[in-house]
C-alpha cells in the first residue's frame, strides 16, 4: 500500500463521523433526521453492530425496515430506522421525545459511523 492510499484509509473514519454530524439535504423522507446516510451493509449488520455499541437498544421491524429505539424502552432518546436499497442500506436516525441524552448524541453518532462502514 503506498502512502496515499494509506492516509486515506486512515481519515476514513473522521470523514463518516463528520458527514454524521452534517444536515441532510431537506426533502420529504428526510425530515428531521439529525443522521441520515446510506451504507453497503445490511440493515441486519448495522443493527447487530449497534446493539453491541449502544446500551438499551430495542430492536422492532415495519414491513421490510428495521427499528432501533435507544434509550429507555418507554420513552427512547433516539430512533434508528434501517432501510434496505438495493446494495446495502438506508440510515436515518432522530431523536426521541425524551429529553435524555442518554447516551450522549456524539456516542450515538460515532457508532453510527462505525457500524456504516
Amino acid at each position: 500500500m503506498n502512502m496515499l492510499t494509506q492516509r486515506l484509509a486512515a481519515a476514513l473514519p473522521l470523514a463518516l463521523v463528520a458527514a454524521c454530524g452534517s444536515s441532510p439535504p431537506s426533502t420529504s423522507s428526510d425530515n428531521g433526521a439529525m443522521v441520515y446516510a446510506s451504507s453497503a451493509r445490511s440493515p441486519s449488520s448495522i443493527a447487530s453492530c449497534l446493539r453491541s455499541r449502544l446500551p438499551h437498544t430495542h430492536e422492532s421491524h415495519s414491513g421490510n425496515a428495521t427499528e432501533l429505539a435507544i434509550g429507555s424502552s418507554s420513552n427512547a432518546s433516539y430512533f434508528v430506522s434501517l432501510t434496505p436499497n438495493g446494495n446495502g442500506s438506508v440510515i436515518r436516525v432522530t431523536h426521541g421525545a425524551s429529553s435524555s441524552n442518554d447516551p450522549p448524541e456524539e456516542n450515538l453518532r460515532f457508532a453510527v459511523a462505525r457500524c456504516a462502514t
